[in-house]
């Protein structure tokens, strides 16, 4: 959560953004952080850092935005239906599941204490589907190109 409130400070987006608007902002704080408009060294500097927080940022909010989600929505409940969880990390509020497919999807907002009653939960997916998988703001993070 604490990553979404900084890109969207960044980004001067209070609420949800269309991915217009996202392009839009991109491309003029592009425009004014790009390196090469900068002369002295240590401006360059600052400015190749800023320029990949918001090239992060973009991709960041991008995938989050609510046209992407519906976008990747068939995709998403196929997953979670049909799939399997092979691995889940809890970090602060960021649940990152695996699921058997390799593809990996992270989940925003998830406290302590319900990742404590997965863990303990007697049917993983089950619990994931009633208490997380539509409850949750996520983004998918990675697809494993392995092949068994």
């Amino acid at each position: 959560m604490k990553r979404i409130n900084e890109y969207k400070k960044l980004f001067s987006i209070e609420a949800e953004a269309d991915l217009k608007q996202l392009k839009t902002t991109y491309r003029n704080l592009v425009k004014e952080w790009h390196p090469d408009k900068f002369q002295e060294e240590e401006e360059k500097t600052e400015a190749e850092q800023k320029s990949r927080q918001i090239i992060d940022a973009y991709h960041f909010l991008v995938s989050i935005a609510p046209e992407t989600i519906a976008s990747n929505l068939e995709e998403y409940n196929t997953i979670i239906n049909e799939s399997n969880i092979v691995d889940f990390r809890h970090k602060g509020l960021l649940l990152e599941i695996t699921f058997l497919d390799g593809t990996t999807y992270e989940y925003f907002g998830v406290p302590k204490n319900v990742y404590v009653k997965m863990v303990n939960a007697d049917k993983l997916m089950r619990f994931a589907r009633r208490n997380i998988f539509n409850t949750y703001l996520y983004r998918k993070t990675k697809k494993s190109l392995e092949v068994a």
